[in-house]
């Protein structure tokens, strides 16, 4: 079976690592540089910042199992066990960023990355589909896998003649800002080195230095979504952002600071079921839309949709 899956984030490799263990030719591409979509880490000098999902925590069984290897092999460790509590849950970092569970995820992997598709339609040779590159090449594929955001999905999908008949083509998503800035000294966040709901500004800061990840005073501030709709295309965006994280980084000086916006960064609503297949079964969706917006939602959706097409 040759299958084509379109997005190199967590859903997407978890699928084709599985579907490539059960002998099926596995190709993913991602319009993106590198593997990983919002499990996301950037340079910046010195500086090493986890700027999409931040820590993953762990609750079903299946996704135990991958968790213990990812910590028997050192790609993972432990950040903490809760920000302002200990809630008995281990919060969970790539050891050397989030991005790099994504690296260790598409080794040996099929993955082309800066590659757009454009449209899936009906295959002209003996696969059942193809999907078409931007730059007007094919991949042909007797099964596709779309994880990207469902407006995308729906767009990819416009030539394949699929009725989806419901209100999962309605899916909106949050917008999140991200500030990323690196420091000249440390700081002492509240709670173990993040911070949940901070203010009326920010959703989440974490100082990327406690967890392990830079070996430099580094901070990433997410913006909440309401903040971050309404000032998406603001000219002197960085200047709020700067003036909002002054409390939070003390007599610390900024170094350097960049804007990282996520369009699609967090799905509205979840749909039910960890992934979505039409009546044949050779065109399956998955992504954070189904089983939800966590690392832990992504995985899950991703060995579903390969289970639904190895049956």
């Amino acid at each position: 079976m040759k299958v084509v899956i379109v997005g190199a984030g967590m859903s997407g490799l978890v699928a084709a690592r599985a579907l490539t263990e059960a002998g099926a030719e596995v190709t993913v591409i991602d319009k993106g540089r590198s593997v990983g979509g919002r499990m996301a880490t950037r340079r910046i000098g010195a500086g090493v910042l986890d700027h999409g999902a931040q820590f993953f925590t762990v609750r079903t069984p299946a996704f135990r199992s991958r968790v213990d290897d990812w910590l028997e092999r050192g790609v993972v460790r432990v950040w903490n066990h809760g920000f302002e509590v200990d809630d008995g849950y281990p919060r969970y970092v790539g050891t050397a960023g989030m991005n790099s569970i994504a690296k260790d995820l598409a080794t040996e992997l099929r993955v082309e990355t800066s590659t757009m598709a454009f449209t899936v339609r009906a295959g002209s040779g003996t696969e059942r589909w193809e999907v078409v590159i931007d730059d007007g090449t094919v991949r042909p594929a007797d099964a596709v896998i779309l994880t990207c955001p469902m407006p995308q999905t729906i767009a990819l999908l416009v030539d394949a003649g699929i009725d989806f008949g419901g209100p999962m083509e309605l899916t909106e998503y949050d917008r999140t800002i991200g500030l990323l800035v690196t420091l000249d000294r440390d700081v002492e966040l509240p709670g173990a080195g993040g911070v949940q709901e901070a203010d009326d500004v920010f959703s989440f800061i974490g100082d990327n230095a406690h967890k392990g990840v830079s070996s430099v005073p580094s901070v990433t501030f997410h913006a909440r979504p309401t903040w971050s709709e309404e000032h998406w295309d603001d000219d002197t965006l960085i200047e709020s952002l700067r003036s909002a994280a002054a409390p939070w980084i003390g007599e610390a000086s900024i170094i350097d600071a960049q804007v990282k916006k996520w369009r699609m960064a967090t799905p509205r609503e979840v749909w039910p079921d960890p992934c979505w297949t039409t009546e044949d079964d050779t065109i399956v969706l998955a992504g954070d839309v189904f089983a939800g917006p966590k690392v832990e939602g992504a995985h899950n959706s991703g060995l579903a949709a390969a289970h639904a097409l190895l049956g």
